[in-house]
């Protein structure tokens, strides 16, 4: 593999690593907490680079349609201001950190850190093209956020060590990695 090179271009996105997601959370990802090592070699990186460090976060009202007393598929999770929504307290954000909360309407679901937030105009503004993204799940958020960080226009390269799927289906995780390499998606292995 060769030498990581970071540009003024770049950012780094960190897809809620957040309390609910991690063992013993509402909503535990399995091995959730084994993305917090990598991607704090990740923050060091882009914080020595000077560059945007941003972390999305699931941010729900008590009565979220995601939630399966309102019909939806998951038990309610990371509602806003809880201690499940926290961020890890482990995961080193930089007080300078971008905060981007989404899914905060009750009737609307967000996957994605672009869905109904201005994260796309935010990075717009600072120059940004490439974007290095981990966090949680594989096959929820972080699928559904550099799928769409690709129809903008954006470069991405999906740090797979810093990963890890919910797996509703066994192999939805690979199914989801080899999505996100299909539509061009940069995988990459490794210490930053």
């Amino acid at each position: 593999m060769k030498p990581l090179t970071l540009t003024a271009q770049d950012a780094l996105l960190i897809v809620d690593v957040q309390n609910d997601f991690l063992p013993g959370g509402a909503l535990a990802v399995p091995a959730g907490d084994a993305v917090i090592a990598p991607l704090n070699r990740w923050i060091e990186r882009f914080r020595a680079a000077g560059l945007p460090i941003i972390a999305s976060r699931d941010w729900h009202p008590v009565d979220h349609c995601s939630f399966a007393p309102q019909g939806g598929p998951w038990p309610p999770h990371c509602i806003a201001g809880s201690a499940g929504a926290a961020f890890a307290a482990a995961l080193a954000l930089p007080d300078d950190a971008w905060v981007i909360s989404k899914a905060t309407a009750k009737d609307e679901e967000a996957y994605s850190a672009f869905a109904g937030t201005d994260l796309d105009a935010r990075l717009h503004a600072r120059g940004i093209r490439r974007l290095f993204v981990g966090g949680l799940a594989t096959d929820y958020c972080v699928k559904n956020t550099v799928l769409d960080a690709l129809r903008l226009g954006y470069a991405m390269r999906l740090l797979t060590d810093a990963i890890r799927a919910v797996d509703v289906r066994a192999g939805d995780g690979e199914r989801a990695l080899a999505e996100m390499a299909a539509a061009g998606a940069e995988l990459w292995a490794g210490t930053p």
